[in-house]
This record gives C-alpha cells, sequence and structure tokens, in this order.
C-alpha cells in the first residue's frame, strides 16, 4: 500500500484528563483536523499525559491551587520527555496554574487565551461574553489575559455562577446534555448580548456539547476548536 508520510509534522502534547470528556473532544478533532487537512491515512503525532480529575477537583475545592500546579507541572515535563515539540492544557479553568506550567518546561505553551484572542480580533469584536465554570468566571487569569489583548470581557452575573458551574461538573462533563440546561444557557447569553457582547466565548470544553452556532444569533467562538485549530496550524507549519 503506497503511503505518504509527513516528516515535517510537530510532535502535539497534551495535557488532559480535566475532564476525560474534553480530552476525548481535543484527541478526536486533532485527528479529524489532520486528516482533513492532509487526507490519506494522516494522523498527528500527538503525546498525552492525563491526569487524575478527582484528585484535582479536591485541590481545586481547597483552593490548593500551588499543588495543582505542581501535577499539571509534572504532566508537562512528562509530555516534553515523550517528545512534544509544543504543549496545550486540554482544559479552560486549569489554565489558571498555565504560567506554572510554561515555567517547567522548555517547550511553548499554546495558551488558550492567546488563540482565543486572535480569533476574536480576525473576527472584528472588541467587546465579548466568556461563560465558562465558576472558577475561570470569577478569577482574572482567562479573563484578564484577553484584557492584555485588548479586548472586553463581560462575563454572567456572581448569582448565576453556581448553576453553571453545576451544569458543567454535574451533567456535561458525564456527557449529559439536557435541554433545558441548554435553554437556560442560551437566555444567559441573550443576557450578555443585551448588555453589549459582540461574541461569546465557550470558555470550557465541554459547554461546546451543549451551545452551538445555530442555537444563538451573537456569533460564538468555541474556544476548544480554536485551541485545535491553532495547533494544527503550529503542528502543520
Amino acid at each position: 500500500m503506497a503511503s505518504t508520510t509527513h516528516s515535517g509534522m510537530k510532535t502535539i502534547g497534551l495535557v488532559g484528563g480535566m475532564s476525560w470528556e474534553s480530552s476525548a473532544v481535543y484527541y478526536r478533532d486533532l485527528n479529524l483536523g489532520v486528516r482533513k487537512r492532509l487526507g490519506g491515512l494522516a494522523s498527528p503525532r500527538l503525546v498525552m499525559s492525563t491526569v487524575d480529575f478527582a484528585e484535582l477537583t479536591e485541590l481545586e475545592d481547597a483552593e490548593r491551587w500551588d499543588q495543582v500546579g505542581a501535577l499539571l507541572a509534572e504532566a508537562g515535563r512528562s509530555v516534553e520527555r515523550g517528545g512534544a515539540d509544543f504543549l496545550l492544557l486540554c482544559t479552560t479553568t486549569f489554565h489558571k496554574v498555565a504560567d506554572q506550567v510554561q515555567a517547567a518546561v522548555d517547550i511553548p505553551l499554546l495558551h488558550l487565551a492567546d488563540v482565543v484572542a486572535d480569533a476574536c480580533a480576525q473576527a472584528g469584536v472588541a467587546r465579548v461574553a466568556f461563560i465558562g465554570t465558576t472558577v475561570a468566571m470569577s478569577d482574572g487569569f482567562f479573563t484578564d489575559r484577553m484584557a492584555g489583548h485588548g479586548f472586553e470581557v463581560l462575563v454572567p452575573p456572581a448569582s448565576e455562577h453556581d448553576w453553571l458551574n453545576s451544569a458543567i461538573y454535574e451533567e456535561l462533563v458525564h456527557g449529559h446534555v439536557l435541554d433545558r440546561t441548554r435553554r437556560r444557557v442560551v437566555e444567559l447569553i441573550h443576557q450578555l448580548w443585551d448588555a453589549g457582547a459582540e461574541g461569546v466565548l465557550l470558555g470550557c470544553t465541554e459547554l461546546e456539547l451543549l451551545i452551538h452556532q445555530a442555537d444563538v444569533d451573537l456569533p460564538v467562538f468555541p474556544c476548544t476548536t480554536l485551541h485545535v485549530e491553532a495547533a494544527l496550524d503550529r503542528a502543520l507549519s
């Protein structure tokens, strides 16, 4: 059988397990993306290290972020030892410790917020809504980085954070996609639109299982999909 090799392809490093549903989306979409771009039997060069989500969420709940960072830094080092040329964290929330992970490795980390900022700039929007976990919405690690690129970021009122967080952790990470949750999130997106948002960032991989462009009139920026496309651009450049 004749085959075409792509020896110039860079190896993508993935730190996953936050949740495995999220990691599965990254793995699937990276493979589909290479097949779409290169055809034939082409598939990406990947090294993945996954962590125990239960351990990480316990540390998160206890706000022991230094230990979260240490665990993800070690996962990043193992991916680097496996031959990765650059690194992705297959998560939004745990980008809170992205700087700690980057400091632990000698390969570049492709930061999700930088990728999303590029996409928003190309789309010509200046003010965007961001929905995700409570940590991602209330802590500045993502929105501040977006602001550093010149974007104004709106998040839902604090009164909405708990139910949205519960929908992510109690439904979506288990693969449960419920119509009632979709309706409520769409309603929330429309409120943010009324508040002046010109687009909405789906700031959690699992939210892309729930919300699609067809559900809302506001431009949707699916962060994981954008992260994957940017990784493919880098790997195949």
